[in-house]
């Protein structure tokens, strides 16, 4: 298995388990370093394994950070 690979798939348990955890502020500091962290590691597997690799990697972030972007879109419009 490759660094990047290692990286993204540490990323993708790291959003799993900030999922489950409470928070007062619904995850929006969580989401900015999900983001943060989930571009670099996006860009490295792409430089790796190929743009088809990459795509699949955002994708799949995307889908992670689904969860994440509805709760802050949420508590937004409650205000």
């Amino acid at each position: 298995m490759s660094h990047s690979l290692l990286l993204f798939c540490l990323w993708v348990v790291g959003a799993n388990v900030a999922a489950m955890l409470p928070s007062r502020r619904d995850h929006l500091p969580t989401t900015f370093l999900l983001v943060c962290a989930g571009i670099p590691i996006v860009g490295y597997l792409t430089l790796q394994h190929g743009p088809g690799a990459g795509v699949l990697a955002l994708a799949v972030g995307a889908a992670m950070l689904r969860w994440l972007a509805s709760r802050v879109d949420r508590a937004r419009r409650a205000d």
